[in-house]
């Protein structure tokens, strides 16, 4: 198995992380593997290798060219800062070059103990590991940037939460895992100097292009602000709630990062939480725009000391593109809603339509993810489906006339314009009753239905009638849904 490890954080980061060392696990087992991501990556892996890949991916052989290491970061959580945080159970393998020359970070999760555990034990259990790799995967596949999973390990031991649960590892891969809250670190117990080596490091990485901007951190806010903007957007046009949209759970890069207590909403409440630490909603679906404002106001903190080396004058240009993120934001909100709805080119009237939609949907209990789906079959000539999923005939009716009226501002044929909308608005999504009966049965031993349900949310569009059954909400008069951080 050959890795092209190219180290570049490693090498030219000293100070930014500490060395670290995997947990040697009793006894890994291969639960999944990502052939079509390690084809990507270059990883070329024989059919029969499944006893090599469990050991690589548990951490317990090593790799040559690894450098294992783990990031130093710090973070505000829940609106507080915690000035040291870090990577308390991941470590980084190593960064490899795909044959097209793209960079990425393969980092395993669940890994042990390092330096910046705080007394934890550094190990993931099987639950949070399946999780990520289902979701993040599905995720990949509705074209919303996030990490990716390549691999899942069961580790042949016990890790201790609640209760026992059987250990695992996750494999990640990512561009970087450089966070806002790796800025912070640094902001906070160096200074100048170390943001702005960081800076330099991240732009050269990911954004080349900014190199040769006036003030190249300032540059380099503006383009992490539009996109967290545009990934939130995409967050949210396909009903996702991340739950712990802490700044050390920010990317840089704009993918999405850590898989913790987040989930899919069904039936549409703007208030929805899923989380069982975000007790007082901080992080529920309606508020994640105001949080990307706060969180990219902490990462221009951060930044200041980088973008005054510059020129100082730049600083209330960083507080300008802070200011705009909610204008910002919406631009973006409303051309992800356009392409859900049908709509082309933008009018007036688009606004009060799309503002208008949420309420309706809350008011009638409507399935988020379907409703958009069902519109489409309306175009096609079916009610059935958005009947179905409305409590009575009239129920939604002066919108959906509002709506018909938008799109007969543009000659578009209806069916060319549905296939355009399902183009968009995913069919199968991780359901959230799905993945818990998964997860329940791959604790027990049984993998198949994570394993089928990983294959349906990878293919989200196109509709499939053995798959009727993974695009139901969860039944009416089902708990309440919670989920928690694995940690």
């Amino acid at each position: 198995m050959d890795f092209a490890f190219d180290n570049s954080f490693h090498d030219a980061m000293e100070g930014f992380y500490a060395p670290a060392e995997a947990t040697k696990h009793s006894a890994p087992e291969l639960l999944a593997f990502n052939r079509r991501l390690a084809t990507r990556l270059g990883i070329k892996v024989t059919d029969d290798c499944d006893a090599e890949l469990a050991l690589v991916f548990s951490g317990k052989k090593f790799l040559d060219g690894a450098n294992l290491l783990a990031f130093a970061y710090a973070g505000h959580q829940f609106g507080h800062f915690s000035p040291q945080l870090g990577d308390g159970r991941a470590l980084l393998l190593g960064e490899i070059l795909a044959p097209d020359g793209a960079r990425f970070d393969i980092q395993l999760k669940g890994s042990g103990p390092t330096a910046f555990s705080r007394n934890g034990d550094g190990k993931a259990a099987i639950g949070p590991v399946l999780r990520e790799y289902l979701v993040s995967e599905a995720m990949a596949a509705m074209g919303v940037p996030t990490t990716r999973s390549l691999a899942a390990v069961a580790t042949g031991d016990r890790v201790q939460r609640e209760r026992s649960h059987p250990g695992a590892v996750l494999t990640r891969v990512a561009s970087s895992h450089i966070r806002v809250g790796t800025f912070q670190f640094f902001a906070a117990h160096f200074g100048a100097d170390h943001v702005i080596q960081l800076s330099d490091y991240t732009i050269r990485r990911h954004f080349p292009e900014l190199v040769e901007a006036a003030n190249p951190h300032l540059a380099l806010l503006d383009r992490v602000i539009g996109l967290q903007c545009e990934l939130v957007a995409r967050w949210m046009g396909v009903g996702f709630i991340h739950g712990v949209m802490n700044t050390d759970n920010v990317a840089v890069s704009g993918e999405t990062l850590d898989y913790g207590p987040c989930a899919f909403m069904d039936r549409f409440a703007v208030n929805t939480v899923f989380s069982s630490i975000d007790t007082n909603g901080r992080y529920a679906y309606g508020r994640q725009p105001q949080i990307t404002h706060w969180n990219m106001a902490r990462f221009a903190e951060a930044m200041l000391p980088a973008i005054h080396a510059v020129d100082p004058a730049d600083v209330d240009a960083a507080k300008a593109l802070v200011d705009a993120i909610p204008a910002r934001f919406r631009a973006i909100w409303l051309d992800e809603m356009r392409a859900k709805l049908g709509l082309g080119q933008p009018h007036k009237a688009d606004e009060q339509l799309i503002d208008a939609l949420f309420g309706e949907l809350e008011q009638h209990g409507v399935d988020f993810t379907s409703f958009f789906r069902a519109l489409a079959q309306l175009l096609r000539g079916d009610g059935d489906m958005l009947q179905s999923l409305l409590p009575d005939a009239e129920a939604m009716a002066p919108w959906i006339a509002d709506w018909w009226a938008q799109l007969e501002r543009e000659a578009i044929a209806p069916l060319e314009r549905a296939d355009a909308m399902d183009a968009v608005n995913p069919l199968y999504i991780p359901r959230n009753h799905l993945v818990e009966a998964a997860l329940v049965s791959a604790e027990a031993g049984d993998m198949a239905p994570w394993t089928e349900l990983l294959e349906v949310v990878q293919n989200p569009y196109i509709e499939r009638a053995e798959c009727a059954a993974f695009a139901q909400p969860a039944p009416i008069d089902a708990d309440p849904y919670k989920t928690f951080c694995g940690t």
